[in-house]
């Protein structure tokens, strides 16, 4: 199995929401969390390959042209958050109104869409940009993660930027347990 990193396209977006839903439980698939599937990819890994100020990186297997992981940003946070406020989240809240949604995960991310939260200012102080990470569970433990970050520094330090943080996401089954307790 070879696998090469590339850069991310628009047209990885199917591949990188599929990824995104079966990494979104912690690493495990959120699959039976959902009736729209689609939610966690559109918010953690689309928006990456489509938006101004994004960059990003995927693991393709040479062979069959899979993507199997990958790796995308923002260079400028708050521009990112700004364009997303005006121009995505308005748009997806409307396409997803929190009153379709019946399960848990679901409402969750309908009522993040609606309301859509932005970075601490002393996070932002910290560094501008910002990563989010996922490789399908058959290509984690082998370097791979770090592969994609090496690449991404690479690319950032190339765009001037000087640091980094990563986000994450509560998996939504830990969100939905603490609802229900």
């Amino acid at each position: 199995m070879v696998v090469r990193i590339r850069p991310a396209i628009a047209q990885d977006a199917p591949a990188l929401s599929r990824i995104c839903l079966l990494t979104a439980d912690a690493g495990k698939s959120a699959e039976h969390l959902h009736d729209f599937p689609e939610l966690p990819g559109l918010v953690w890994a689309v928006p990456y390959v489509t938006l101004p100020s994004t960059w990003g990186f995927v693991m393709e297997e040479e062979s069959s042209g899979e993507v199997v992981g990958y790796i995308v940003g923002a260079k400028d946070t708050v521009a990112y958050e700004a364009y997303a406020a005006e121009n995505l989240w308005p748009v997806l809240s409307k396409r997803y109104p929190l009153s379709v949604a019946v399960k848990p995960a679901d409402q969750f991310y309908t009522q993040l869409l609606a309301n859509f939260r932005t970075l601490p200012k002393t996070t932002l102080e910290f560094s501008r940009a910002h990563l989010h990470i996922d490789i399908l569970g058959s290509h984690q433990k082998q370097g791979w993660g770090r592969k994609l970050v090496q690449r991404a520094v690479e690319y950032l330090r190339g765009e001037g930027s000087s640091s980094l943080i990563a986000v994450y996401h509560i998996p939504v089954s830990e969100f939905i347990d603490s609802k229900l307790s």
